[in-house]
């Protein structure tokens, strides 16, 4: 817990990094290199918290003694904190993080520790503003109207079916569950099991037939106008029940992968040095590897190796196993003997074959595949075309996961339709499953928003066939979703200050519910599930934390170090109050250990049926959303925009917030493997625009020597970060491009006059065109040689030149801006900000107010998805989050 208990605490498991190397090795007989999760329910005596050293927050929290020297003991939960002889625990305006600077290596800085005070400051007076108008609005209103309408701005010293902490009735002692208050400190039972999922064991009533619903042909003419007229859902009513999602809802159903191509007589898996002969389903599996070899992440992943040679085995024993040429039989039980070195040779064959196609043939192909997918590409819900996200059923193979993930390897079985349940509208005709096959079941389910589904083998979970992220209901969720964090503003600080109080609850349900709220809200921790360790990853929030994924140094210090969403590594030291710290350690005390909650009393589904007291459909994951709007929003008001600046300084000024943002909100990443190449090709581009910058002006004295003392010699010198050595080298690069773009563009002929059936241009013709390249090597050596450049171009002009410049060192802006904002983005995550947690309607007003396209924000695919944000706010820029 303190510093010397972490000392002896073992080294963190082999997992991906995020912040800090990683010591021992992943342990692989054991998920993720860490115990199993024990259940709520595995401590099986009363937790004494009792610790002679710890103030009295040890002792049973309703049977506390007073200390008969309180002044001697600042940290005590029992006297007022402006009492405790003027030491107050570490305000987040004083947490010493180091400097705010946009280097961000550096860790979060003080001053946007302070920012993010003064944010919430002003999100607790906006919130106080919208309550009062809100009130304002209800005296006005006829009170029928106002019955209807929901309480969520009642006082919270009056919540909705709320008692006070330390209630001694036997209604709920953790603001959440009904039961007697000596049970508050009773650990929660061990979990339920997973339900089944009810989607799939809804009905299997054979449908009614109807029409086959049929791609609509260009040939409709008029009618097909009518029908694919843009659904503008944002301005259409509010349903009445908003449950029901569609009333009528055809379509194709889902594309199967092709069937498995064996492979040739002559390439064979080797084991021992041996070709060996496999039955075509364990050949299969085999090709899954061997097609991958290039993917040394993968393939030399101990893990991946273990999970896929088990499964490898699995099925070579249940097709008969393997034989040498002669028909014996190969006993295969060593991994490292197996050589699929020709079968990755037969696979790269293919793929660099496909490759070399002329772009006629590639074209067709396209064509073809399109025309074969094309009626399975759209469905009609309630009539309207919609586009379909991705019908494609996944291809069998081999599972990757993201992070760590202990099932990396897996083999994922081909998906069979008998496994596949269909949704679709009673009256629609039900798409036909492949010749020989059945539905698992056929369903019609107007309140899922699914068009097909299976089960996955690897990990059990349910795949969806789903409507496109363009599409109106999708649409509307992400609205849904925006509006739901705005809502949150009129009561953020009513809940804040709740959990800040309960933070020293008597109750010690309701202390862990506290706790967990603010490090929900602080950090941005997801609230977390309980996962069943056989089937899933080790994959913990903040409520399913355990004992070994926190350690803390006092005096305010928590480190938190474990497997989040998608087993990435949350790898994080912050700095938090002092109470919050005091009931850390006091969660964590003896008979405490490895594998126990550090939350025994709270559960996801508690802590949400908790905070929808406070306003209807609120959860712990709405607090991400909002916390990242709410700070955008923010930060864009204080900006001061100079429309005089260019489009660059102006992105840069969005992308610098929207790093903020995702700094304040915890949305991380880890350093690509990449980054460092492509920050050094960025740096060459900008070398070589300066370099042509400095060329171009060369010419001009070659034009007129006279400008040296015109314009000041400085502004023809050299720039200092190109050397000769530099310089020759991209004039190398230079000529060598040059004569790749002349080589491109002679078989880009040749493919034209090949697919006009004439013949073909010869080789001397290359050797012609490739003299331009050749001359442009001379040049650049007579310059080295004479330091004098000879001015280019058709009718050169020193007032040419001068435009020319110009442009080129507009486009080093642009450069420079953009590698600044690489490098200070290579630990941030803001993709997962601006599309997941920031109202893209704020993005939208910024454009709008800075005279940006939003073409400059948004790719054509997140303009599609962000539609309803684009035309519902359009140009105003009054909007507000």
């Amino acid at each position: 817990m303190d510093k010397s208990a972490s000392k002896a605490r073992p080294g963190p498991t082999g997992i991906s990094i995020r912040n800090g190397p990683v010591g021992d090795a992943m342990d692989v007989d054991s998920p993720n290199g860490v115990p199993k999760r024990k259940s709520r329910g595995s401590i099986g005596q009363a937790v004494n918290y009792k610790d002679e050293s710890d103030s009295d927050d040890g002792a049973p929290l309703a049977k506390r003694q007073k200390s008969k020297h309180k002044k001697e003991e600042p940290d005590s939960d029992d006297e007022p904190i402006a009492k405790r002889n003027g030491k107050l625990p570490p305000s987040i305006k004083d947490i010493p993080m180091g400097d705010l600077s946009d280097d961000d290596d550096e860790p979060l800085g003080t001053k946007l520790a302070q920012k993010k005070a003064s944010i919430e400051k002003a999100a607790a007076k906006e919130a106080k503003s919208a309550r009062a108008s809100d009130s304002k609005t209800k005296k006005a209103t006829p009170k029928k109207a106002v019955k209807e309408e929901s309480d969520d701005d009642e006082p919270l010293s009056k919540p909705k079916k709320r008692q006070s902490n330390g209630a001694a009735s036997a209604k709920k002692a953790n603001g959440v569950k009904k039961q007697p208050e000596s049970d508050s400190d009773v650990p929660i039972a061990k979990k339920a099991a997973k339900k089944p999922n009810a989607a799939a064991a809804k009905g299997k009533a054979a449908p009614k037939k109807a029409a086959k619903f049929e791609k609509e042909s260009s040939k409709d003419g008029g009618d097909e106008e009518e029908e694919e007229e843009e659904f503008r859902w944002w301005d259409a009513p509010k349903k009445e029940d908003d449950s029901i999602k569609w009333t009528t809802l055809e379509h194709n159903g889902v594309i199967f992968p092709p069937p498995y191509e064996p492979l040739p007589k002559d390439v064979k898996l080797y084991y021992d040095d041996k070709p060996v002969a496999l039955h075509v389903e364990a050949e299969e599996v085999a090709t899954f590897f061997g097609s991958m070899l290039h993917s040394t992440q993968n393939v030399e992943n101990e893990v991946f190796q273990k999970n896929f040679f088990n499964d490898f085995k699995d099925v070579l024993k249940k097709s008969g196993g393997a034989k040498d040429l002669d028909g014996n039989k190969v006993d295969i039980k060593d991994f490292k003997k197996l050589d699929f070195t020709k079968i990755f040779e037969y696979y790269k064959g293919l793929s660099d074959a496909k490759k070399a196609r002329p772009a006629a043939e590639k074209k067709a192909e396209k064509a073809e595949r399109d025309k074969v997918e094309a009626p399975f590409l759209y469905c009609k819900w309630d009539g309207r075309k919609e586009k379909v996200g991705n019908p494609r059923v996944e291809p069998p193979g081999l599972f990757r996961g993201r992070g760590e993930h202990p099932k990396t390897g897996t083999v994922k079985k081909r998906v069979m339709p008998e496994q596949i349940t269909i949704n679709i509208g009673k009256e629609a005709k039900v798409p036909s499953p492949p010749p020989g096959h059945k539905w698992k079941a056929v369903q019609h389910d107007n309140k899922a928003t699914w068009l097909a589904m299976w089960q996955e083998n690897v990990n059990g979970n349910y795949k969806y066939i789903m409507l496109a992220a363009n599409s109106a209901v999708k649409g509307q969720a992400d609205f849904k979703k925006f509006e739901k964090a705005r809502e949150l503003k009129k009561h953020i600080d009513r809940i804040r200050k709740d959990y800040t109080k309960d933070l020293k609850s008597d109750v010690m349900a309701d202390r862990q519910r506290a706790t967990a709220m603010y490090l929900i809200d602080r950090f941005a921790l997801r609230a977390g599930n309980e996962k069943d360790t056989e089937n899933e990853a080790e994959t913990v929030g903040c409520c399913s934390l355990k004992f070994e994924h926190v350690i803390l140094e006092e005096p305010d210090t928590v480190i938190f170090d474990f497997l989040g969403k998608d087993s990435i590594r949350f790898h994080q030291e912050v700095k938090v109050e002092r109470q919050v710290f005091k009931n850390l350690k006091m969660f964590k005390k003896p008979p405490k250990e490895d594998g126990d909650d550090i939350f025994d009393r709270l559960t996801t589904t508690q802590l949400n049926k908790h905070l929808s007291s406070y306003m209807p459909g609120l959860t712990a994951k709405v607090f991400r959303t909002y916390n990242a709007s709410y700070t955008m929003s923010y930060l864009l008001q204080e900006l001061n925009i100079d429309q005089s600046s260019s489009v660059a300084e102006k992105i840069k000024l969005y992308n610098d917030c929207n790093r903020k943002v995702a700094i304040l909100c915890n949305h991380k990443r880890t350093v690509g493997a990449g980054h460092e190449a492509q920050m050094e090709k960025l740096g060459d581009r900008i070398k070589g625009l300066k370099y042509q910058s400095w060329r171009t002006k060369q010419m001009m004295l070659d034009l007129d020597p006279k400008l040296k003392k015109k314009k000041g010699a400085e502004f023809f010198v050299l720039d200092e970060d190109l050397d000769q050595q530099w310089i020759e080298s991209h004039q190398n690069f230079l000529v060598e491009e040059q004569k790749t773009k002349i080589e491109k563009k002679f078989e880009k002929d040749n493919e034209k006059l090949q697919a006009e059936k004439e013949s073909k241009l010869p080789q001397k013709e290359l050797q012609e065109r490739l003299k331009v390249a050749t001359e442009l090597a001379a040049k650049f050596k007579k310059e080295n040689k004479t330091k004098k450049v000879e001015a280019e171009g058709k009718g050169p002009t020193v007032e040419k030149l001068e435009a020319q410049i110009e442009k080129i060192n507009g486009r080093i802006n642009v450069l420079e801006l953009q590698s600044a904002d690489r490098e200070g983005n290579k630990e941030v995550a803001l993709g997962t900000s601006k599309i997941n947690y920031i109202d893209p309607r704020l993005t939208v007003v910024f454009a709008a107010k800075a005279n940006v396209p939003i073409e400059k924000f948004f790719s054509k695919t997140l303009r599609d998805k962000f539609k309803w944000a684009i035309e519902s706010v359009g140009d105003d820029e009054t909007w507000e989050f």
